[in-house]
């Protein structure tokens, strides 16, 4: 085993924008996920019918196709189309829009918020209407109802599913590869093609990604313990509290 390339700060440099970069696509694709599956479950759950349809097609489609063909989609075509509009090469936005960053946030955005929204939706179901009208009973509105009772009620049945969603989306992560982003699995193909070699790099990135999995799945248990109106079983597994 031939080690000695991690002491030339020439590949350093690729390990550590790899780095930065999966730990930056990790966060803006939980966070827009997340945000965005709370919102397709309401429009699931209380809005127009039409609208519902329509965030049901998009969630049937999300869910229902590979996420490499959907990063594929997204980055060749409408890229492309994007790159044919007269004067956008010349606008503000078009660093944004020809970064590859954007096409890898964009697609696990989306296919986060798929497949967390029809998680949440689930568990917003599962919610007892009672404690809604007991809500509004105390004076709160709508929408107050909904932050304050409905959603972390929901999040509370459904936080450990969420937990895998989150674990699935890291090691989803090394696809943007593919579209020439720069990320961990880039930097050690870089490496492989200089080198020559075929393991060792695959062999660090793997125990990088195994690491920062380990990491985030003790996070991850943490909020989950520490959430309010959970409590812990007997054994790892959480339940929700009662008031």
């Amino acid at each position: 085993m031939d080690f000695s390339w991690l002491h030339d700060p020439f590949y350093q440099s690729y390990l550590i924008e790899g780095f930065v970069n999966t730990l930056l696509l990790i966060a803006v694709s939980a966070a827009g996920g997340l945000a965005l599956a709370v919102a397709l479950a309401m429009a699931r759950l209380k809005g127009p019918r039409p609208l519902a349809w329509v965030v049901h097609g998009f969630t049937t489609v999300m869910r229902g196709t590979p996420l490499l063909v959907q990063l594929f989609f997204f980055y060749y075509g409408v890229g492309r189309l994007l790159e044919g509009i007269p004067g956008i090469q010349n606008s503000l936005i078009w660093p944004v829009l020809r970064d590859p960053f954007f096409y890898g946030a964009l697609t696990f955005i989306l296919s986060v918020g798929a497949y967390s929204g029809e998680v949440i939706r689930g568990a917003l179901i599962s919610v007892p209407a009672g404690e809604r009208e007991a809500g509004r009973a105390f004076g709160l509105s709508p929408v107050q109802v909904f932050f304050r009772l409905w959603l972390p009620r929901a999040i509370q049945t459904c936080l450990p599913t969420l937990t895998g969603e989150m674990i699935l989306l890291l090691k989803s992560i090394p696809l943007v590869s593919t579209i020439a982003m720069m990320d961990l699995l880039q930097a050690a193909n870089i490496i492989r093609d200089e080198m020559f070699l075929v393991y060792e790099p695959l062999m660090l990135i793997a125990g990088i990604y195994l690491a920062m999995t380990v990491v985030l799945t003790l996070v991850l248990r943490q909020v989950e313990q520490r959430f309010p109106g959970m409590r812990p079983t007997r054994g790892r597994r959480l339940i929700p509290g009662r008031a």
